[in-house]
């Protein structure tokens, strides 16, 4: 029977002589819709958190456009990551005011001139990735301590009143401005924070239509409009003429106090960068409906941070930085390259020369209203929540403590030299007990095993009576060659007096073993590990019995294997060696409360086909049924087969599975016999078997049926068409049997269609949709839930 192979445009004929074509013209710029309006929406979140950022460091409040717009088209154009929108940050709020405070406004430019030079060497090095070695208990400690001296400084202006310099003498003159605030300020505060807080909130098609105006920018006009037509007087923007705007100066002062700020601003803004670059990837990423997007190039992106601080600094403008809020909401937004964030820069140049009048209208008392939300925003509830669940709260703690009290860099170093210290205290903290359970002694080391645990261990192992059953259970991932010596001069004395030992890693799954060309028997550049990634899983030779004094040798206690080369035997003993231990209480459990596997799951007798890799699943968690082609004959007296349907009866109705996956597979043998059987061969019993299969191929010849297919390519051959059809036709016959169709009308049961690709190692799931089946890869956007 011929198979129907799928067309390609590759495969029309093509004219031996093609026509000449016109030369190819030069290559228009185009800008998809998605960009400019995604541009828009983040030029309007930029706008005020510029001026407000600006307003919070005490610079001229059109350093925050200039910063906003070469952010925009210096980073935009030269960066590596695509999505994502610099500008002034809040992140480095505190570190600017405090340069200003002590160098003034034309030295810090300098700095940050300085500072963008510095990123761009290392951008050029290539150690953005070692930026992401930081904790990020740090990283989230230093944002929350900057977020919260950004609140405690801006809420001075929010009552009517001006912040100090130290976030100590804020809170310290806080109780005074609260007992005399300013009414005219603290109303147009109040009504800023208040549109903020409710402007995503409104419900309804309303609150649809009004989401599409940013709450930072709706809050600003709604307290602008009320202020200027209620005509109240209050400090309002004071744009200067762009004559008079201030350029970078020399930077006067200590030099090392000028290097400690270059540095500041380098590792701030640089680490602050790198982080929402990869955040934005994980957002891009995520999205199902837009197309592809470039992962970030650090190091490009490094250096397109530095050279947009350089331009930034040297035009009288803040230090720019990667702003995760408005990369977000460029990515939320559906830009699909950088030409948005290109886009948005030019909107603001285009603000700061036409919208001055109107940019003069707002209160400084709603910035400040608008920077102190983003402040408090900073002090992340879920940070805090991620860094108590990994046990690292004290250094986020004292990151945020020394960010406050003594300045960012010196509260990341704090942060550091905590995090070192408690990494230390983690691998000198090792705990070793001794129990006799029934006449077999537990030794339990929990923690690293190093040089400094090997007198404990000594002792734990020294309680063991000679000639008894040891079990060393080593749950930790690291043990030094002092502790290893020691076990293993430990076992050997203790075996030689007729004891055996068994010695096994808990959680890392790893047998403890001698290294390689010892007298462990392994061979060298071989190490089999259970549990892990089959690699040479067959490489280990047959072990020696024992020494000549009559007992084994090695950290793991070996058993006779027989003859050489006798697979069986061999693999048997791996198994007693390396994987009963690990698993023998969890096979104790099922054998006291009987299987209860969650799925049926029905695959192609194939070798290469290991249902539990694959799937990652253990002892009891799969009912495997496996024949030759993943084949389900439907039920009746004649075509019916009393083996998988008894298995099929037997998962439904008795374990009460939940799902039952139908596996087919690359290169599937049975697939191929279809395609080459004739209507006139001898029929033997595999022939026989396989008419089970004739209706997939029924349905792929079947032209009225969209084919079965994969998400992202085509079938590689009639093969591959054929072993996806199978599935699916395989999965009707499921249906047509009783118990699985009265499952399915009750809700108790669901069927899933999948493909492995052997060559690849990779799985598909089956989704029906609009468009036919589609088998998608496991994970991937195109896989319905």
């Amino acid at each position: 029977m011929s198979a129907c192979v799928p067309t390609r445009p590759s495969d029309s004929p093509r004219p031996e002589h093609e026509p000449h074509s016109p030369p190819p013209s030069r290559r228009r710029f185009r800008i998809a819709g998605a960009d400019v309006s995604a541009s828009i929406a983040v030029f309007l979140i930029a706008l005020p958190l510029s001026l407000g950022i600006a307003l919070a460091t005490g610079a001229p409040l059109q350093a925050g456009l200039v910063a906003a717009a070469v952010g925009g088209l210096v980073v935009g154009r030269l960066g590596g990551a695509p999505l994502q929108v610099s500008g002034p940050a809040a992140g480095l709020t505190v570190v600017t005011a405090d340069l200003i405070q002590r160098y003034g406004w034309r030295a810090t430019c300098a700095i940050t001139v300085l500072a963008g030079l510095a990123q761009l060497g290392l951008g050029f090095l290539r150690v953005a990735r070692s930026a992401l070695a930081v904790s990020p208990a740090i990283v989230h400690g230093m944002l929350a301590g900057i977020g919260a001296t950004i609140a405690v400084a801006q809420l001075h202006i929010v009552l009517g009143g001006t912040p100090h310099s130290s976030v100590v003498d804020n809170v310290r003159e806080l109780p005074s401005q609260l007992a005399d605030p300013h009414p005219t300020a603290l109303s147009m505060s109040a009504l800023t924070l208040a549109v903020l807080l409710v402007w995503p909130r409104i419900p309804g098609r309303a609150g649809r239509v009004v989401r599409l105006l940013p709450a930072p920018l709706a809050a600003v006009a709604t307290a602008t409009a009320v202020a200027a037509l209620a005509g109240l007087r209050l400090p309002r923007v004071d744009l200067p003429s762009w004559s008079s705007h201030a350029l970078a100066g020399l930077p006067e002062g200590p030099v090392l106090g000028i290097v400690a700020a270059v540095l500041t601003i380098t590792l701030v803004g640089g680490v602050e960068s790198l982080l929402s670059a990869v955040a934005v990837d994980k957002l891009a990423a995520a999205r199902t409906q837009a197309p592809p997007v470039p992962r970030a190039d650090l190091d490009r992106e490094l250096r397109g941070q530095g050279a947009a601080n350089i331009v930034s600094g040297a035009l009288g403008g803040l230090p720019v930085t990667g702003v995760a809020v408005r990369s977000a909401a460029n990515v939320q937004s559906g830009a699909v390259s950088r030409n948005s964030t290109m886009l948005h820069g030019v909107f603001v140049v285009v603000a700061a020369l036409l919208m001055v009048p109107i940019l003069e209208l707002i209160p400084l008392a709603s910035l400040a209203a608008l920077v102190m939300a983003v402040g408090i925003q900073m002090v992340s509830l879920h940070h805090i929540r991620t860094v108590t669940r990994h046990r690292e709260v004290l250094v986020y703690a004292v990151t945020t403590l020394g960010v406050v009290l003594l300045g960012v860099l010196e509260g990341v170093a704090l942060g550091i030299a905590m995090a070192v210290a408690v990494a230390l205290h983690r691998l000198t903290r090792t705990r070793i007990t001794h129990e006799d359970k029934e006449g077999v002694h537990h030794v339990h080391v929990r923690g690293q095993l190093t040089f400094l645990a090997v007198p404990r261990l000594s002792r734990a192992l020294h309680l063991v009576p000679q000639g008894a059953h040891v079990v060393v259970e080593l749950d930790g991932s690291f043990m030094d060659h002092a502790a290893y010596e020691s076990l293993q001069d430990w076992q050997n004395a203790h075996t030689a007096h007729g004891g055996t030992v068994e010695v096994s890693g808990r959680r890392t799954g790893v047998r403890i073993a001698e290294p390689v060309g010892t007298s462990s028997g392994e061979q060298a550049g071989c190490r089999c590990r259970p549990w892990t990634p089959w690699r040479n899983h067959q490489c280990e030779p047959p072990r020696s019995a024992a020494t000549p004094g009559g007992q084994p040798t090695g950290l793991a206690e070996t058993v006779e294997t027989g003859p050489s080369g006798h697979e069986l035997a061999r693999g048997i003993d791996a198994f007693h060696r390396n994987t009963a231990p690990l698993v023998r209480g969890e096979l104790a459990r099922l054998a006291r409360e009987g299987q209860q596997p969650v799925q049926l799951f029905l695959t192609c007798a194939d070798s290469r086909l290991v249902t539990s890799m694959i799937t990652s699943s253990g002892p009891g968690d799969l009912f495997v049924v496996r024949n030759v082609g993943n084949l389900v004959p439907p039920p009746g007296q004649e075509s019916g087969d009393d083996s998988v349907a008894a298995a099929i009866e037997y998962a439904v109705e008795v374990l009460k599975v939940r799902s039952i996956t139908v596996c087919g597979h690359s290169g599937c043998g049975a697939m191929q016999a279809l395609l080459d059987s004739e209507a006139g061969d001898v029929q033997t019993p595999l022939k026989r078997w396989l008419r089970h299969g004739v209706p997939s191929l029924e349905r792929m010849a079947d032209d009225s049926r969209p084919w079965a297919r994969l998400a992202g390519r085509r079938p590689a051959d009639a093969v591959e068409q054929l072993c996806l059809t199978n599935v699916v036709q395989q999965l009707e016959h499921l249906r047509a049997h009783e118990s699985v169709s009265r499952a399915l009308r009750e809700g108790s049961l669901e069927l899933h269609g999948m493909y492995f690709h052997v060559g690849e190692a990779q799985a598909y799931l089956l989704s029906a949709s609009d468009e036919g089946e589609v088998f998608g890869w496991v994970g991937a956007a195109d896989v319905s839930a």
